[in-house]
């Protein structure tokens, strides 16, 4: 499931350079996030590091997106093709997630 950023948005920016994935960007009012890049830091972080920088707390999971913890580290491999740390962690099913929590 892809993260979103609702209307709550102060637009302070702090959540953009957070994404490894630079799937976050500023939209006409407030950011926006790219859900065919968003990844919920799958791969990453135990967290998306989105929520845990958001000071109004409004990057949520997005209903609109359910995606499974096999299909987000399957984006990520694909969003980084020349990381190899990451297809590492991948291959051998030892990859931060905030599905193992």
């Amino acid at each position: 499931m892809a993260t979103y950023i609702t209307a709550d948005c102060i637009n302070c920016g702090a959540c953009e350079p957070e994404c490894p994935n630079e799937a976050i960007s500023e939209g006409e009012e407030i950011y926006v996030i790219d859900p065919n890049l968003c990844t919920e830091c799958v791969g990453f972080d135990d967290h998306e590091a989105c929520q845990a920088v958001c000071p109004v707390e409004c990057c949520l999971p997005d209903p609109n997106h359910p995606e499974t913890e096999e299909q987000l580290i399957a984006k990520a491999i694909k969003i980084h093709p020349d990381d190899a740390d990451l297809k590492k962690k991948a291959d051998a099913n030892d990859f931060p997630s905030r599905f193992r929590k």
